[in-house]
């Protein structure tokens, strides 16, 4: 079928906007206002036991999924989010109207309705990358990486913000579903991630809004880092909008490669385990595979420090391998996987500050 970007005549071009993200000014930290505190998705879908609450009878609906682990479904009648707070706040399931899945999801744990198949029990996981179970789907965590300094994020594994629980609320209101999921606070980090989805009755898009709060009494500097995972087997790849300033930042067994095409750089599916990096980063990636297209799009800060020199974005490729990778902490890859990472601006906060990250997301489908 071919990419969507190329059967469109668009390849290499910005998919079309969706007009600014919130918060498209200069990011600065603000202390976090009070707002209403999350609890147990459990708790909430007690109440009516799973069963479909449409908003305003035409706008979007919500559906609370009990059992092991609990789901939240949000759906506005062209999308469908899957949210697990359990596993690290993940969104573990995003289709659209044609009901195909867009993300990896690692099927050997979990059942396209997002249950755990059968033997596997889920605990929060520390430890090296070896140790780490990759679930899969779209979660959030703090940059830079490493395992060598204090100002660095030892993960994943991560038995807080990677593999813990987060409380989950959700709002209804003006043909708009909202559902925002909050971590525990991580003492290593000193941080608490908030994660909070929105959907407007009838589009192909939603927004995500990332912070991270300060709630240690220390200063801390970190960068919101968003990783989504889709499958790179097969056609497919991912644009990223911007000059083509690439930064080779990790081999696992090589460094990914790339090419320029129209005003993006393209890093096609592909079997090495490595990471790319991309300072010049504009604002868009988009990643193209069996006829759809998987937009997101942020404001970056020219003015700011990005993490891992410089980049605004990272691509990671990984397929399976005879042994584990020693050199990566015995990592161990599941299947064929590509992220589309977005980071925020390194930001210095202080006590009881945090730093937001807006990400539009938009999927398209191309006609057959």
């Amino acid at each position: 079928m071919g990419d969507l970007a190329a059967r469109d005549g668009r390849a290499g071009r910005e998919p079309r906007p969706l007009g600014p993200a919130s918060g498209a000014r200069r990011q600065r930290p603000v202390p976090a206002r009070a707002g209403r505190r999350g609890i147990p998705a459990r708790r909430r879908g007690q109440q009516g036991q799973g069963r479909v609450a449409p908003l305003g009878g035409t706008g979007p609906v919500i559906e609370w999924q009990d059992g092991t682990p609990g789901v939240v479904w949000v759906s506005n009648g062209a999308l469908r989010l899957g949210i697990v707070p359990a596993l690290g706040g993940r969104l573990l399931s995003l289709s659209g109207e044609d009901g195909r899945e867009l993300l990896w999801r690692n099927a050997e744990l979990l059942t396209d309705g997002l249950r755990f198949r059968d033997g596997h029990v889920h605990r929060p996981v520390s430890g090296g990358l070896g140790d780490w179970v990759n679930y899969g789907g779209d979660k959030t965590w703090p940059a830079p990486q490493g395992w060598d300094r204090a100002d660095q994020w030892a993960g994943p594994p991560d038995p807080v913000l990677d593999s813990g629980p987060y409380t989950v609320t959700t709002e209804e209101n003006d043909g708009t579903a909202v559902a925002t999921l909050t971590s525990g606070d991580e003492p290593r980090t000193g941080l608490r991630l908030r994660r909070r989805f929105e959907l407007r009755h009838g589009e192909n898009t939603y927004r995500l809004t990332l912070s991270a709060r300060n709630t240690s009494e220390r200063d801390v500097r970190w960068a919101l880092w968003n990783v989504t995972q889709l499958a790179a087997d097969g056609e497919g790849g991912t644009y990223v909008g911007g000059p083509e300033r690439v930064t080779r930042l990790l081999a696992g067994t090589g460094y990914p490669e790339w090419e320029r095409r129209g005003d993006a750089t393209f890093v096609p599916h592909q079997d090495v385990v490595g990471k790319l990096g991309f300072p010049a980063a504009t604002g868009w990636l988009a990643h193209t595979a069996d006829g759809t297209t998987l937009t997101q799009r942020f404001t970056v800060d020219e003015a700011a420090e990005y993490p891992d020199q410089g980049s605004r974005v990272e691509v990671w490729l990984e397929h399976p391998l005879p042994e584990p990778l020693a050199e990566l902490g015995d990592l161990d890859p599941p299947a064929r996987i590509v992220e589309c990472e977005v980071l925020g601006p390194l930001t210095t906060l202080r006590s009881g500050e945090e730093t937001t990250l807006t990400i539009d997301v938009e999927v398209r489908t191309c006609p057959t």
